[in-house]
């Protein structure tokens, strides 16, 4: 396997991610360790997880199975914060206060002395940005993070909080998580070349649009019982259109003409597209991440690059993964 350097850092991490957000919601506990211990024993060395998946069970059971295996040294450990941890006006966001208080809970849960990857989960447009970034300079000068990440932020803020590290001497982004899959490829226009230029790495979140590549929902009938959009509801439903499912459905049928899986090619589309470090994949089974990992060692050909562009050209939408980003205008309307 061919490991790829995550932005301007020293960080080598596998060209796939494991994403943690159906640990124990909806897959058991049994199910979810063997997830972890089978990506793990594949050389995926970088596992994300949040403080807001299932309330932060996620995290306390990603750092048993790493505890119990003894995987600890093994693997990065990525977590995220924002989302609101209590119910109080100061539990959420990108404040210092929230920021080393949730950062202090997420090390007991995870059951580990350092996250090695730590990401704001979304930005806070209220919050002062030298506030947040030199927060989280101070949780890496305390050694308790080793590097920082931000997620679903626009091309501008990212560039913004660069410049803002550069001139104060913060602690720098390496990363930035942005949602990326055929059927939404809008970073293409702006905010791949910003991270290619100012040297950050990108984890694509969603690469199978929720399954929609993988042709798992039928034209005109109501969602899978076992889906997201069915299961969750909000925001995950909300991305699953009439028009992605049936363009999602097109694409899952060139795949097979071409001898792929589609769900397997749609994630070589986004882990080889350019800019593209790695992308997050969200299994619900081991099946599906055993029917997944073949492409840690898979290329994206030429041909099937020029079929998925007809499809849906560069930097085009047809379903959109933005729908929780609130700085996005349409969320304002």
């Amino acid at each position: 396997m061919e490991y790829r350097r995550l932005g301007r850092s020293g960080l080598l991490v596998s060209p796939l991610v494991l994403g943690t957000d159906n640990l124990l919601n909806p897959t058991g506990r049994d199910e979810s360790m063997r997830m972890l211990r089978t990506a793990v024993d594949s050389g995926i060395n970088l596992i994300d997880c949040s403080d807001s998946y299932k309330a932060g069970e996620a995290e306390k059971l990603l750092g048993e199975t790493l505890a119990e295996g003894g995987l600890r040294d093994k693997v990065l450990v990525a977590t995220k914060v924002h989302y609101p941890t209590g119910p109080g006006p100061n539990d959420r966001g990108n404040s210092r206060h929230h920021l080393i208080e949730a950062c202090e809970a997420s090390l007991r849960r995870l059951g580990t002395d350092h996250i090695d990857l730590y990401q704001l989960h979304r930005p806070d447009m209220e919050t002062p940005l030298e506030e947040t970034l030199g927060a989280l300079d101070d949780l890496v000068r305390a050694g308790k993070v080793r590097y920082i990440g931000s997620s679903t932020a626009p091309a501008w803020h990212l560039v913004e909080a660069v410049m803002t590290s550069e001139r104060r001497g913060f602690a720098r982004f390496v990363s930035e998580q942005s949602p990326f899959n055929l059927l939404d490829r809008r970073i293409e226009n702006e905010l791949l070349p910003a991270c290619q230029r100012h040297g950050l790495g990108v984890l694509a979140w969603s690469p199978m649009a929720m399954g929609m590549l993988a042709g798992r929902y039928a034209e005109g009938l109501a969602a899978p019982a076992e889906s997201r959009a069915a299961l969750r509801g909000g925001i995950y439903a909300e991305r699953v259109t009439p028009e992605g499912v049936a363009m999602g459905n097109r694409f899952a049928a060139m795949a097979r003409e071409l001898g792929h899986d589609p769900a397997r090619l749609a994630l070589l589309f986004v882990k080889d597209q350019p800019g593209i470090t790695a992308p997050i994949i969200g299994p619900k089974t081991v099946a599906q991440l055993e029917g997944l990992l073949p492409a840690l060692e898979m290329s994206l050909g030429a041909e099937e690059r020029r079929l998925c562009d007809e499809l849906v050209a560069p930097d085009s939408v047809v379903a959109s993964f933005f729908n929780s980003a609130p700085w996005m205008r349409w969320k304002k309307v």
